[in-house]
């Protein structure tokens, strides 16, 4: 049966604006049997990387807190510690992060906290006896809230062709040594004929996998975790990945990941994709290129691979913008996402997380 996707476009007037058409959103989804009074709701976003302004608008989020304390729960904003050396490697950098992306208690009417404490150490060990893993280790304090609202900015993504409701559970969820499994199979190459020697991926590495010798990058293998974000930091694309099985291996922990993070949450999560600024990669990264694609609009669901099938296919629909990383600019209904990062088959992210049961790529879309 296919699933039911909720959307809301970005056609507003004086009686509905916005915000009331979230709100109409997650009545659609019936919040309010989701949530139940007294309960503690985590609901896990990306804050944006300092310097990247693609991230969602606290004012939207507000709204979701604001619906939420409406039924007597308790939500609180939560994400989780990355591994690269940008502005949320620890929980203190991380709030001070949102805080100066406008996540300011005042703005959002929530507080925030970092899921997998301090350093990222704060984990619980999640039995999934998936193909790829046995366990997995998901930042504690989404284990502990009795209820997930995963709001999700969808855009391109480096490494999984996309990124929306499945990675901003799979990874986004990950404690630091849960993001160190997933990026694990992945082994970044330098291009030394590309490489200027300027030093910018050094600086950028967490865990001094790089150095320049003979004015040329070198990338100690030992030392690498896979995390990827030197791809993008390179200002002469000089380091790559070693396509081959890399990025199908990626997907598929990340999907392993985010069935880790809904276990025990049946019935009690739901999912939004934000179509608006769709950049062409992660918010992670601290910069944003031009949106690949006009703002589209707002889905909510009840099923995670759903949301994403149906916000791909809606992505895929438009012609590109202008003065985009995209180079053609008359080509309607093609893949977008493969053109950006051609090596990359996105559809394996979703074909796995419908295989091992998160939901359902069949939808049904209803405009509200």
């Amino acid at each position: 049966m296919a699933s039911k996707i909720y959307f809301a476009d970005l056609r507003a007037s004086f009686k509905k604006n916005l915000l009331s058409k979230l709100t109409i959103l997650l009545e659609s989804v019936n919040l309010k049997g989701i949530i139940h009074p007294h309960s503690l709701v985590a609901i896990k976003l990306h804050f944006g990387e300092k310097g990247n302004l693609a991230f969602i608008r606290p004012n939207f989020i507000r709204r979701i807190v604001d619906y939420t304390k409406e039924m007597g729960a308790s939500p609180f904003l939560t994400d989780t510690n990355t591994l690269y050396a940008g502005t949320r490697g620890n929980s203190v950098s991380h709030v001070n992060t949102a805080i100066e992306n406008g996540f300011a208690y005042a703005v959002v009417n929530s507080p925030i906290i970092i899921a997998d404490g301090l350093r990222g150490a704060s984990f619980e060990e999640i039995e999934i006896d998936k193909d790829i893993f046995r366990t997995a280790f998901i930042g504690k304090e989404i284990v502990e809230a009795d209820a997930l609202i995963s709001v999700a900015h969808f855009k391109g993504h480096e490494v999984s062709g996309f990124g929306g409701t499945l990675k901003n559970l799979g990874m986004g969820c990950a404690s630091r040594k849960g993001k160190l499994q997933q990026h694990s199979g992945l082994s970044p190459k330098v291009n030394r004929k590309r490489c200027a020697g300027c030093g910018d991926c050094v600086e950028h590495c967490g865990q001094d996998a790089i150095s320049l010798a003979d004015k040329k990058a070198v990338i100690d293998q030992q030392r690498c975790i896979g995390c990827g974000e030197c791809i993008i930091i390179c200002p002469n694309k000089a380091i790559d990945v070693r396509w081959s099985s890399d990025t199908v291996l990626f997907q598929k922990k990340m999907v392993e990941y985010a069935f880790a993070a809904l276990t025990g949450k049946k019935g009690r999560s739901v999912f939004l994709n934000f179509l608006i600024n769709i950049s062409p990669d992660c918010d992670c990264l601290p910069f944003n290129d031009a949106p690949i694609v006009r703002d589209i609009g707002i889905m909510a669901s009840l099923d995670p691979v759903a949301i994403d099938q149906a916000s791909v296919d809606m992505v895929n629909q438009l012609s590109p913008m202008d003065n985009s990383c995209l180079e053609s600019r008359n080509m309607v209904d093609d893949d977008k996402f493969q053109r950006i990062h051609p090596e990359i088959d996105w559809s394996i992210q979703l074909s796995y997380a419908e295989e091992i049961g998160l939901g359902n790529r069949d939808y049904e879309l209803i405009t509200i």
